[in-house]
């Protein structure tokens, strides 16, 4: 589970990787599109039948559609978050490549429908506070972008210990070398380069753009990121984070 641009793709392949037992073959010949199919895709339902092997199942639905079916399953529910001025910029950027999306005007027309809520799958804040009240309704473990770039071994042991999945020797060496950015960028079954030119338009950059922690600091202007401080604070202020971001 995750709100859009927030490591999706990065926690797809580590998942993949721990329940391969370090065999990176399923994540270099499978698309990730496969290995942990969406649950808003039609495709989906194959992947929901009954099964006595664990399945991967992605999506950024909200609390408020998913978590009640949710809590009458005996689902695991993995939830990444990341800082919102690093999804804005990260989504904005995605805005140009996917041709389903509608091309934003200019960066500063993104933002100010992005602290509104009228972007594809709304408002980030009400994303993130559903499923943060979903904590002692669920069985679910919170992971943030920035915890995987600072201690991607003990996010993979926590991860490992949430799922009880056990880590086989050399799990954790075979997971940092194949989801590194670098590895993930060059890995057709992750970069979404197979991904049509009707649906994706490559030749306006790739899927997989840098990866970084605030890279926001090079797109907010000062009055930008006033405006978003203050949003944030009016929406978040009181919410028990797991992790706090650098505002």
């Amino acid at each position: 589970l995750t709100p859009t641009s927030a490591g999706t793709t990065w926690m797809q392949e580590i998942l993949t990787l721990l329940f391969s037992l370090g065999d990176a073959r399923p994540a270099k010949t499978i698309p990730n599109w496969e290995r942990a199919p969406w649950l808003e895709q039609i495709y989906c339902r194959e992947a929901l039948q009954d099964t006595e092997t664990p399945r991967l199942l992605t999506t950024h639905l909200p609390a408020h559609v998913l978590a009640p079916a949710l809590q009458r399953s005996k689902a695991k529910v993995i939830y990444v978050a990341r800082n919102p001025k690093d999804v804005a910029v990260s989504f904005y950027h995605f805005h140009h490549l996917a041709k389903f999306l509608p091309d934003p005007s200019s960066f500063d027309a993104f933002l100010t429908q992005f602290l509104e809520g009228t972007v594809h799958y709304g408002s980030w804040f009400d994303h993130v506070k559903g499923w943060l009240g979903q904590r002692h309704l669920l069985d679910i473990l919170y992971v943030t972008y920035e915890e995987l770039h600072q201690d991607l071994r003990g996010t993979a042991q926590r991860l490992s210990t949430f799922l009880g999945c056990p880590l086989a020797p050399g799990t954790l060496a075979a997971l940092e070398q194949h989801c590194s950015f670098s590895a993930m960028r060059d890995n057709a079954m992750a970069n979404y380069s197979l991904i049509p030119n009707e649906i994706m338009d490559h030749s306006q950059g790739r899927f997989m753009r840098k990866g970084v922690v605030g890279d926001w600091r090079s797109h907010f202007s000062p009055e930008q990121n006033a405006l978003f401080n203050r949003r944030y604070q009016e929406e978040m202020g009181d919410m028990e984070l797991p992790s706090q971001w650098p505002m």
